[in-house]
């Protein structure tokens, strides 16, 4: 009897103004700009607000009020209806301060006990891809968003999607790690080859389960449901449930947008009656059960091992890659300048300006950048609030560019308690060798790891590193700290030996940190 899974993804991103400059000279004449100034004049709250309003009138709230409906008609029956939900962190955080009657209605519905909640980012975010930070900042946002899902469901997940289904092994195994039982993701053809996607894999270094979606019937729902030029038009849910009856495989996954149902196609479109009679046409064939990906996974072994390396990043979004965010050069420059900023904002330990920085990891941001044509660049123009990519990556960048003035404000109050807090990414990292070229195996990331490694590198590697400036360089080029840069030079211009040049740069270093 193969299971039926039905997953629902629920998000609305924070857009960004465009006017972000007029707004921030408005607020700028009225006196000093704070942090949450900075954040009104970036983000476009009456767009949010409105978008938001407007999905839970037409999607939110009439399609979890039909799916609850559905879920109490059937509940004690032989077969229960059963859903799964992924809702950002971003569209709760929206709901609970503009709508707070679409959380009530998705509240209800996992009361019911027939609903999964599974779990993602809190931002629905891309950050899993930031070179040096990846799986730090990824931790932080999927615990961020376990905390929202447990204060307002009482729920724990154990089913995981990283955003818009992009996987790996590495990704995956992170998230085995984190605990997660399952790794929801997309049933690539390249990656199945011959093998379906109704079934439950695992992954190629780790025990996670995957599951894989298969977007052909997922699509007939999400994409062409509307589509009058569509051969199979019009959809009807006896039909679909028949086309779900002969599907063979242990596992059906069906996921789709959630807007699917009232936004992306309207109600005149018939989309809520669809949705109203599927569960019970689906009843009506013998060989079929609705479940859950936690219920699948107990249920089912895994027949294959599901192989993505990272350099083959899958998702479930354009031809199946992370192209859609990170594609082009435009993506990937405003990828890098936020990549960049996160050792900063780290070290500030600011709540406000930690906050702006990860509404600014939405993915939604970098695909309105993207410059693709044909049916696909339709999508990410139906998508995009902007006329095309440039305006976009613009409106980034100056959002960017505005964090960056509050940052460097931040350290200017407290430089030394702060840039002794920095951690720079590896790649920025002072590396300890020896004369010969030899690596010692020693590295800093941080003025204070730096000062504790003197302890443990030898003489030789540090009096290389000395006579060469490489570690005033170092200071200076990657913390702009010319002040302590040239401390340092002097010490190595003295005609010291080499224990009393050690001794006197780590007494400059900790008189520095020690202010």
């Amino acid at each position: 009897m193969p299971s039926l899974v039905f997953f629902f993804e629920v998000h609305q991103p924070y857009r960004l103004r465009k006017n972000i400059h007029v707004k921030l000279v408005e607020k700028a004449l009225k006196g000093r700009l704070e942090v949450k100034d900075v954040e009104e004049a970036i983000f476009d709250e009456e767009l949010n607000k409105y978008v938001l309003n407007r999905v839970a009138d037409r999607c939110y709230i009439p399609a979890t009020k039909i799916i609850t409906e559905n879920i109490e008609r059937y509940k004690n029956t032989e077969k229960p209806f059963k859903v799964t939900f992924s809702i950002s962190g971003v569209l709760l955080e929206q709901a609970l301060k503009w709508r707070r009657d679409v959380v009530e209605v998705f509240q209800r519905a996992v009361d019911t006990g027939m609903v999964e909640l599974a779990e993602q980012t809190y931002y629905h975010s891309i950050v899993a891809f930031m070179p040096g930070y990846g799986f730090d900042e990824l931790r932080e946002q999927v615990l961020e968003h376990r905390k929202i899902i447990q204060e307002l469901f009482n729920y724990n997940p154990v089913s995981i999607e990283n955003t818009e289904f992009t996987y790996n092994n590495d990704i995956a195994c992170f998230f085995n790690n984190m605990g997660y039982k399952v790794m929801l993701t997309e049933g690539v053809d390249w990656v199945l080859g011959w093998r379906s996607p109704n079934y439950v894999y695992k992954t190629r270094d780790c025990d996670i389960r995957v599951l894989t979606r298969n977007y052909r019937l997922s699509d007939d729902v999400g994409f062409r449901f509307s589509d009058r030029k569509w051969d199979q038009y019009p959809l009807t849910a006896d039909k679909y449930a028949s086309w779900l009856s002969a599907t063979p495989g242990d596992v059906v996954f069906i996921a789709i947008d959630y807007e699917t149902f009232g936004e992306h196609h309207w109600p005149e479109t018939g989309i809520y009656e669809f949705l109203k009679w599927l569960p019970g046409e689906i009843r009506k064939h013998q060989n079929l059960e609705f479940s859950t990906p936690r219920e699948v996974v107990e249920k089912y072994p895994p027949r294959d091992v599901y192989d993505v390396p990272p350099w083959a990043t899958i998702s479930w979004a354009d031809e199946r890659d992370i192209s859609a965010w990170l594609g082009n050069e435009l993506q990937w420059e405003a990828f890098k300048a936020l990549t960049e900023l996160r050792p900063f904002v780290k070290a500030l330990n600011d709540p406000e300006i930690t906050k702006l920085w990860k509404l600014l990891t939405i993915s939604d941001h970098f695909y309105y950048m993207a410059t693709k044509f044909g049916s696909i660049g339709e999508v990410h123009a139906y998508f995009s609030p902007y006329k095309n990519a440039a305006i976009a990556h613009g409106l980034f960048m100056e959002a960017l560019s505005a964090l960056i003035v509050k940052i460097a404000e931040k350290i200017k109050e407290k430089p030394r308690e702060i840039l002794a807090r920095l951690v720079v990414p590896e790649n920025k990292a002072f590396h300890f060798n020896l004369s010969t070229g030899e690596y010692t195996g020693l590295s800093a990331r941080s003025i204070i790891e730096f000062l504790n490694t003197l302890d443990k590198a030898p003489l030789e590697s540090i009096l290389f590193h000395l006579n060469r400036g490489d570690i005033e360089a170092w200071i200076r080029n990657v913390f702009f700290l010319d002040e302590l840069a040239l401390a340092i030079e002097e010490i190595r211009k003295e005609p010291l030996d080499i224990m009393e040049k050690v001794v006197k740069l780590k007494k400059v270093i900790r008189d520095w940190i020690e202010g």
